[in-house]
């Protein structure tokens, strides 16, 4: 099936895309809504402008789109954005990186239902020590770009999510119950490299931003490089 992807640039959407080239299905093009709130109910806000090498990386088409990121005026721009995949790129489903809120899952199946696209989450309800063990042993190159959770300090902005971060994760979630995948929103991230790519994403120039008690990975310039 001809699919559109919804990409943030992050571990869970990425991942839900390797997911569905693996179930034999095509990805016809990315979908990037960038909300201007970054409070958004929908949207990831982090590093959007990743998204853009994500696709070129991985030589995919992109529909690049601002959003109001307003509760609920934000699925309207979501739904245009999937009748230009339909009428451009004729996408037939979409899949999200949905792993437990109900909230992006149901709204991204009515909008889907609207237009009569099949709607794809195949992460939906997976284990997170699972899931984030497979995207590691995958080869996915995972970066924390954004922290705010007792526990997750200064030192964790940048760092690679592997076997030793998974590990670190798993003990807050013991002690501070953080949640394994971050769906609490106790961290956001950035994808470097994944299968898929057809070149890797090289950061150049980065900032970390530090606020007390929560903080921020900026990738300011970015290069593709290759996987050779």
């Amino acid at each position: 099936m001809k699919i559109a992807a919804l990409v943030s640039g992050g571990k869970d959407s990425v991942f839900a895309v390797q997911k569905m080239i693996e179930s034999g299905h095509e990805i016809v093009c990315f979908i990037c809504l960038v909300p201007e709130n970054k409070e958004s109910y929908m949207f990831h806000s982090i590093n959007t402008d990743l998204v853009k090498f994500i696709a070129n990386a991985a030589d995919i088409p992109l529909i690049y789109q601002p959003t109001s990121g307003v509760k609920e005026e934000e699925l309207n721009e979501m739904k245009d954005a999937f009748s230009i995949a339909i009428s451009k790129y004729r996408a037939e489903g979409v899949c999200s990186g949905a792993i437990e809120s109900e909230y992006q899952r149901s709204r991204v199946q009515n909008i889907c239902d609207s237009l009569n696209l099949s709607a794809f989450a195949p992460l939906w309800k997976a284990d997170p020590v699972s899931l984030l063990s497979e995207m590691i042993e995958s080869g996915t190159d995972i970066r924390f770009a954004a922290v705010a959770a007792d526990g997750l300090d200064e030192r964790w902005l940048g760092r690679q999510l592997d076997r030793q971060a998974l590990s670190d994760l798993i003990k807050l979630h013991e002690t501070k119950y953080v949640h394994v995948a971050g769906e609490g929103g106790e961290f956001e991230t950035a994808v470097l490299d994944a299968p898929f790519f057809k070149k890797k994403i090289n950061p150049v120039q980065t900032e970390i931003r530090w606020y007390g008690n929560r903080g921020f990975y900026d990738i300011l310039k970015a290069e593709l490089i290759s996987k050779e």
